[in-house]
């Protein structure tokens, strides 16, 4: 008798898990695209794929910081903006890299943007075969091109030096320099700004290489 009793309770508690495991796995699909930033503001996304990762985060920075975990080229990151100067992300960068140990992402956006995305993406015309490998340890500037491959000549121009072609994200980029020198990273990406490209630090051992130099 008392087995029929207590049968309800035990699949009632079988479909609550079911459910509350359905409604975790809708919950973590439902974690929004980030925003891109707006004219001249610097962007900080940190990499932060789990909620441990995120609450760890929250608790090291100040409260007139405001956060957003969304999601970034596949990944899972706390959205920081609101920085007018690049000198200001890179303090913030440093201070999460060295305190809660994670890695961040810094972007902007041009204050006179004269690209525009559109829909399909193709590489930069290659003559020769690219074999695909991952850079090191380090930083990589990476521009997006929006599918304008005259823009390599440009980029060339304002790095004074050949750029090379990537993989990040599953995305194509130009690489505009790739270093372990974290102040030549970040000079090089204010140059860009000025420039009126839209570039990115990242970490670049994430970052694939498929091409050393991209000439048209």
């Amino acid at each position: 008798m008392h087995r029929f009793q207590t049968l309800p309770s035990v699949l009632g508690l079988a479909i609550a898990g079911l459910i509350g495991g359905m409604s975790s796995v809708f919950a973590q699909q439902a974690i929004p695209l980030c925003q891109p930033p707006t004219s001249g503001e610097y962007l900080l996304l940190v990499v932060s794929p789990t909620a441990d990762n995120q609450k760890q985060l929250r608790s090291a920075l100040p409260p007139e910081l405001k956060t957003i975990t969304c999601k970034y080229l596949n990944e899972t990151v706390t959205r920081i903006g609101g920085f007018k100067k690049i000198d200001d992300a890179n303090r913030w960068a440093r201070y999460v890299s060295n305190i809660v140990g994670l890695s961040a992402i810094i972007t902007t956006r041009p204050t006179t943007a004269d690209v525009q995305p559109q829909l399909q993406q193709q590489p930069p015309q290659q003559t020769v075969n690219y074999n695909p490998q991952a850079l090191g340890e380090g930083y990589a500037v990476l521009v997006d091109y929006y599918n304008r491959p005259e823009l390599v000549n440009s980029v060339q121009q304002a790095v004074g030096g050949n750029v090379g072609f990537v993989s990040y994200g599953q995305r194509p980029y130009l690489l505009a320099v790739y270093t372990t020198n974290q102040s030549e990273a970040y000079n090089t990406l204010q140059k860009l700004n000025n420039g009126g490209f839209v570039a990115s630090i990242v970490d670049s051992r994430k970052v694939i290489l498929l091409r050393s130099t991209v000439r048209l």
